[in-house]
């Protein structure tokens, strides 16, 4: 019998998980992605010998016993890369007092220093800190993610919650409610702008205490090669399965024949046909471009329509000729001076340094990078008049490196080399609606939804990727083309296998 056939849109992780777990249970895969290279968002690229690292920012749970270490293991990334512990995950910054606070492993310690910033907010510092150390020993696959919900029978589900059931509490009540509501109850200003941007303002409480919890259980990790580094493993991994990409090919239209998708028209005006479609692209383009729209429901309208996306970005990288040794290597810095870009005041950035590991510059060089959020409608619109946008993105520069020079001073004279990345260039290179780089915003509300990975009234159509799991990622990215395949060896009524790679030893069929 011949393998069924399975055309896949997108090669970034999402996409080469797909290809991975379908190439290993018995399907062939063919994968066109838009970019010339593969992991999507989560990539490198190379400028006047300075590599620049524009996706992962930190890994999680990447030690063996995790289920997410598995995850990546089943990948080959686990196998390929070397994680480095994450000492500290930050340190904060506050130019206008010149006061600064180090997020470190040690929950003791970081209960004291929160004590010091602001006494009067004790009992609420120990709440946090009690929260942080019930989510320590969490199992993230226990968290609903290593099966499709499509499959979870109600027995499942009670399985999972007894799992859960040690720290059930933390994910209720005001633990649920946003960071930014949280943290109205925060008395010092300071201490609540460091809560609030722990990461996200919008993200559930429980995130923030979990994300404290697995630092002190050292299961946060930065990548010692960069994004590229964890993505080519993994399609190395397609590849010696059996598993095609060809890159530099956009795909325009899904062929659809009698509500079936049948495959794909890229932009080129060639046709390629398949048993089943999967998209790992961008949920906009999919479903209302290469789709024209035509299957939608209430609910999807209303997604689109009404739900919040990651807010984009502006990444300013700057090639150094200097060692920044000690240094944190992320910062966020509550700026004394704000600055505009758009309509937007700009005061608060985070600054990553690549200290951490050799291979991003050369030797006694760095790479600096500069983040803030932006708007996406008006780069798009700036884009359009290029001298204006190029003198916007040097002004921007100039504005970020002014802020680096105050804390770093003579590092002006010492640039060698500077890339300025906007919201229209995470749209050009991965097609992310708006430039909303993680997807879906991570609120407290929409982090708990289920997007099912089909659309209604299209057979032999399924979405895997950021667009089709709420809170984006790495995680959630890798997970959904696994459970993609789950559920097409489900309907297929065939046992779901696992195929490690050649330099793993075991594996076998669950």
């Amino acid at each position: 019998m011949s393998k069924k056939s399975i055309i896949i849109i997108g090669a970034g992780l999402a996409g080469l998980s797909t290809g991975c777990y379908s190439q290993m249970n018995g399907y062939q895969t063919q994968i066109f992605e838009h970019h010339a290279t593969p992991g999507g968002v989560a990539t490198c690229w190379k400028r006047k010998g300075y590599t620049i690292d524009g996706g992962i920012h930190f890994l999680m749970c990447h030690k063996p016993g995790q289920s997410i270490y598995e995850l990546y293991r089943e990948l080959g990334a686990a196998q390929s890369n070397r994680f480095l512990d994450m000492t500290s995950y930050c340190r904060f910054i506050d130019e206008s007092s010149g006061r600064s606070v180090q997020i470190t492993p040690n929950l003791d310690m970081l209960g004291k220093e929160f004590k010091a910033l602001s006494p009067s907010d004790s009992q609420i510092i120990d709440d946090l800190i009690t929260g942080a150390r019930a989510m320590q020993g969490t199992d993230m696959g226990d968290m609903g993610m290593s099966q499709p919900q499509e499959l979870l029978s109600f027995l499942d589900k009670l399985k999972q919650m007894w799992k859960m059931r040690q720290f059930f509490k933390y994910f209720t009540g005001r633990y649920a409610i946003s960071a930014a509501d949280y943290g109205k109850t925060i008395h010092d200003p300071w201490l609540r702008y460091i809560f609030e941007n722990l990461f996200l303002p919008e993200v559930p409480v429980w995130f923030i205490l979990m994300l404290l919890g697995l630092l002190a259980d050292g299961q946060l990790a930065l990548l010692e090669g960069g994004s590229l580094n964890f993505v080519l493993p993994i399609e190395k991994h397609y590849r010696n399965l059996g598993g095609q990409v060809t890159y530099g090919a956009t795909v325009e239209k899904i062929l659809v024949e009698k509500d079936r998708a049948v495959g794909v028209r890229l932009a080129d005006g060639s046709e390629h046909r398949a048993d089943i479609v999967v998209s790992a692209a961008d949920g906009y383009s999919t479903i209302f471009k290469m789709l024209d729209g035509s299957y939608v429901d209430a609910d999807i309208e209303k997604r689109y329509k009404n739900w919040k996306l990651t807010r984009p970005l502006v990444m300013i990288s700057f090639g150094v000729a200097r060692e920044f040794k000690g240094e944190s290597s992320m910062n966020i810095i509550k700026l004394d001076r704000p600055f505009t870009t758009g309509s937007k005041a700009i005061d608060g950035i985070t600054v990553r340094i690549f200290n951490y590991t050799d291979g991003f510059a050369p030797p006694g060089k760095t790479v600096i990078q500069v983040m803030f959020e932006t708007e996406f409608d008006w780069w798009n619109e700036l884009q359009k008049d290029r001298p204006g946008y190029e003198a916007e993105k040097k002004r921007v520069a100039d504005q970020a490196l002014e802020r680096l020079e105050a804390r770093y001073p003579g590092i002006s004279s010492q640039v060698e080399m500077i890339d300025v990345a906007t919201p229209y260039t995470w749209w050009r290179y991965t097609h992310n609606y708006k430039g909303a780089f993680q997807g879906w915003l991570m609120s407290s509300e929409i982090i708990n939804a289920r997007i099912k990975k089909t659309l209604p009234g299209l057979s032999n159509f399924y979405m895997a990727g950021q667009w089709a799991t709420p809170g984006g990622g790495v995680i959630s990215s890798l997970y959904s083309g696994r459970h993609v395949v789950q559920i097409l060896c489900h309907r297929d009524e065939k046992p779901f296998s696992i195929v490690l790679p050649c330099s793993d030893k075991g594996g076998g069929r669950f």
